[in-house]
């Protein structure tokens, strides 16, 4: 049953719990827009095309993940959509888990936190869409991006100042590492500079 969020916790008390960090994939890891590039010859004796289905993801989203998983948070992805570039992407960040093909997605969140080990209260989600919300009203830290459906802002514990696709997961993955006091070594870090 999903917990009511009008709780007086603070983000900032919510944000130190995190241990696993769940996201969209289309409208917050991208910025929504899919692009289909043509491939090829037309099918002979048709008009038919193949197609080419790409995405754009944001690089500093990219290194927040890997800040991420360098403090001890684990990552995962559960999409609507079915797509191998968010395979590919997925691996090349080393995301520890991915669902994908779920529009009703709260069945492979509820498997994700029993493979992990977690509980609700564990879990930050971000999300941009309607099919979000049973999910964003159970996770511990619940946050919308900048440009998501405006009817979430209702449900969430906090929303983003960078749109999808344009930087809210790393601004996410910066709060939560601020709230637990790592975010100020990952900057040291490349202040002193490093070989």
């Amino acid at each position: 049953m999903p917990r009511a969020h009008n709780s007086k916790l603070s983000v900032k008390a919510r944000a130190r719990r995190v241990k696993l960090l769940l996201m969209d994939v289309d409208g917050v890891l991208t910025d929504g827009r899919i692009y289909y590039i043509p491939q090829g010859s037309p099918v002979r004796g048709t008009t038919d095309q193949p197609l080419v289905e790409t995405k754009g993801f944001h690089t500093r989203d990219g290194f927040g993940i890997h800040f991420a998983h360098q403090a001890g948070i684990r990552t995962g992805l559960i999409s609507g959509r079915g797509s191998p570039i968010v395979e590919y992407r997925a691996r090349e960040l080393s995301i520890h888990f991915l669902r994908q093909n779920f529009h009703e997605k709260l069945a492979p969140y509820r498997e994700i936190l029993a493979e992990a080990g977690v509980t609700d209260e564990e879990v930050c989600y971000i999300g941009d869409d309607l099919v979000d919300l049973p999910i964003l009203v159970r996770a511990g830290l619940a946050v919308g991006v900048a440009d998501g459906h405006p009817l979430l802002r209702k449900y969430v514990h906090y929303v983003t100042r960078e749109p999808g696709g344009h930087g809210a997961v790393r601004e996410t993955i910066e709060l939560i590492l601020a709230a637990q006091g790592k975010l100020q070594s990952i900057i040291r870090h490349f202040e002193r500079g490093h070989d």
